[in-house]
């Protein structure tokens, strides 16, 4: 059995904000679209964070005013709020 402590991004929040890291290292292109496996697969890959911790850290972000998720599914777009996270 896994402890807590080894599924950090268990919690919505803490895998938002690690998504939001994600999001603000890549370079928007065209009208600041940030193209949505900018920011799964650094999440998913290299943070070990399962599909289910990603998807429930994007609705948090999305919800916090953070990140709008495009109905395509193909990006995202760092809201003002989002962006202040790094003020």
């Amino acid at each position: 059995m896994k402890m807590k402590d080894e599924r950090p991004y268990s919690d919505p929040e803490r895998a938002a904000r690690r998504l939001m890291e994600h999001a603000r290292a890549f370079e928007p292109v065209q009208d600041g679209r940030i193209y949505i496996e900018k920011i799964n697969y650094p999440m998913i890959c290299q943070d070990k964070a399962t599909p289910a911790e990603y998807w429930a850290g994007l609705q948090y972000a999305k919800d916090q005013g953070w990140l709008e998720y495009h109905e395509s599914g193909t990006f995202v777009r760092m809201l003002h709020a989002g962006k202040d996270l790094f003020a």
